[in-house]
């Protein structure tokens, strides 16, 4: 690999990690396909070790399997996966809703403009600018609390739902009734009601339940293209 990458300094199996995963994230590598384990160690000139190595963590964080005497394929996201993955961020983003407490209320504006932005992201049919605001948003909170592995595990998540590949089409009533949960939330931030925002955020924004027939649209159409793009 390239020595004067701006990721260098980084160990060859961060490096094989990242080419992975961005490879995962453009849909070059297809879920539910097979990897061509010696064609990806030729692509990028190295041996299998570090291969091994990053394609150990890629499984451990769910986005590989690793079949004995079969080789690796893409982990595909079925809807027990998405079920499971919004009850965890769901409940993980409430608790840091309560233990960030009151110095969340320093955060309403600008949680206000996002919320803006992404309307306006909206308006022009802007995924990708929806997406940032959209993670921004969220991480309003969550950076705020202390707790850097139940950081991890919310961001790991959220890559999963999103970047899995990352989409480039919106279900455009789901976005919509998506900023209007926003608009709610903030309200209640702003009015201390904080026990009530962070039931909001578990209940409402992050229940399957309620979000599954946008879910279902959102992801069927994923999976859909997604095997257009398979050879």
């Amino acid at each position: 690999m390239d020595e004067k990458s701006p990721i260098s300094l980084k160990s060859l199996r961060e490096q094989v990690y990242d080419y992975l995963r961005e490879a995962m994230n453009t849909g070059d590598l297809v879920p539910g396909s097979f990897m061509n384990l010696g064609e990806i160690s030729a692509r990028l000139g190295i041996s299998k070790t570090p291969l091994r190595d990053a394609l150990l963590q890629l499984e451990t964080e769910g986005f590989v399997r690793i079949l004995p005497r079969r080789g690796c394929v893409v982990q595909t996201v079925t809807m027990e996966d998405i079920r499971d993955m919004y009850q965890i961020i769901g409940a993980l983003e409430a608790s840091v809703v309560l233990e960030v407490g009151r110095r969340l209320q320093v955060s309403v504006e600008s949680m206000r403009q996002l919320v803006k932005e992404m309307r306006f992201c909206l308006g022009k049919d802007d995924f990708n600018g929806f997406y940032e605001a959209n993670l921004r948003f969220h991480n309003a909170y969550l950076l705020l609390s202390a707790n850097e592995p139940l950081k991890r595990v919310v961001q790991l998540q959220k890559q999963r739902l999103y970047d899995f590949p990352r989409r480039q089409t919106f279900v455009k009533e789901w976005e919509v009734a998506s900023t209007g949960e926003h608009d709610t939330f903030v309200d209640l931030v702003a009015e201390g009601r904080l026990e009530a925002a962070a039931s909001f955020v578990r209940d409402v924004h992050w229940s399957f339940v309620l979000q599954e027939r946008f879910i279902a649209q959102y992801y069927t159409d994923a999976i859909r293209h997604a095997r257009e793009r398979r050879p």
